[in-house]
């Protein structure tokens, strides 16, 4: 019997020992390939063939059965024309704009101006007299170094002489308007969130807490300001005072940066920290029209080539498959939050 087990213990040990091997090399294998994946590549996508594509499957969905073989004979005159007229009129051709299609969608730490920038140099590269730059901005702020940061990337465009615009469908708020607001022209759809040209800042402090049980938290600095306020220890109305007086500083300069880039705003009116709807905010000058993004692509598709450049990271297998665990457990918990909620109309 002791025999048996000292076995089955072996066999235990050795399974055990192969399976971390076959792990560890997993890893590493898995490491290897998340390194080998980390280049970017450009995608590239001119949005009036997409357009062109998607109404030609549109029209032969809504013909009848016997039409469909003169509608494809049509689709490919016209091409042929197209092709034939693009041959002939190169100078021409090459004169058409281009509109250059940006998206930026900010977290709090404004995560994507990394890629924003690089996007900016290679557009800067190639944009011609007479193109466009379109941003498509989505952001409710965040911290202020950051968005400072992508704020001037944006600038670049603006100091490169390219004509820009940004359209705004949700919101740009905060950190999002101090980019927004860089832009030859900024529309936002009717009920997009415009605004919140403030400076917020808060944080706990612990200090009673640990008084109450005899903890003593001893802070240490030198230079009378390098701490304000703190987490745990005792803070002083002079570090109140100060901390205050840096929120107003840098709310001068948020004020400023706005000021600057539309001159024609009451800056100190809407410098509340308040935000406006679409519609409001075209009262108030914060922009200057109204409509959503795909409207306005659509209007420019008609006399430009309309082009998205977006610089995407190539995805690893890893990469994969966490996002495709955490889409999947994203649903799962929207699909409960919308059962919950429909609920409440479902009840007798």
């Amino acid at each position: 019997m002791n025999e048996w087990l000292t076995d089955f213990g072996m066999f235990v040990a050795q399974l055990l020992t192969l399976t971390l091997v076959v792990g560890l090399a997993a890893a590493l294998y898995m490491k290897a390939r998340g390194e080998a994946g980390e280049h970017t590549r450009l995608r590239l996508e001119e949005l009036n063939q997409t357009r062109l594509q998607r109404r030609r499957r549109m029209q032969l969905a809504a013909s009848q059965p016997g039409a469909r073989k003169g509608l494809l004979k049509a689709f490919r005159r016209d091409d042929k024309a197209q092709a034939r007229g693009g041959a002939k009129g190169k100078g021409e051709a090459e004169e058409r704009p281009t509109v250059w299609v940006l998206d930026f969608h900010g977290d709090i730490k404004a995560s994507a101006t990394g890629r924003l920038a690089e996007e900016v140099s290679a557009l800067l590269e190639v944009a011609g007299a007479g193109d466009e730059a379109v941003l498509r901005l989505e952001s409710a702020g965040g911290l202020v170094h950051s968005y400072g940061l992508a704020a001037a990337e944006l600038d670049r465009l603006r100091e490169a002489g390219l004509s820009t615009t940004v359209c705004v469908d949700k919101v740009a708020a905060s950190g999002g308007y101090l980019m927004a607001c860089g832009a030859d022209h900024l529309r936002a759809a009717p009920f997009a969130v415009i605004g919140s040209i403030g400076v917020v800042a808060q944080l706990p402090n612990l200090h009673r807490l640990l008084k109450r049980h005899d903890i003593d938290v001893e802070l240490l600095t030198a230079g009378r300001y390098k701490r304000t306020l703190t987490v745990f220890g005792e803070n002083t109305e002079e570090g109140r005072d100060k901390f205050v007086e840096d929120l107003e500083t840098t709310h001068q300069l948020f004020k400023r940066h706005v000021a600057e880039r539309r001159p024609g705003l009451d800056i100190d009116a809407v410098a509340t920290g308040e935000i406006w709807y679409g519609s409001d905010a075209l009262e108030r000058g914060l922009v200057d029209g109204l409509g959503t993004s795909e409207a306005y692509l659509v209007e420019r598709m008609r006399e430009a080539r309309v082009i998205s450049l977006k610089l995407e990271q190539k995805p690893t297998l890893s990469h994969r498959l966490g996002l495709g665990l955490s889409q999947g457990v994203e649903r799962s918990v929207e699909r409960g939050l919308e059962m919950l909620d429909a609920g409440r109309w479902q009840k007798r």
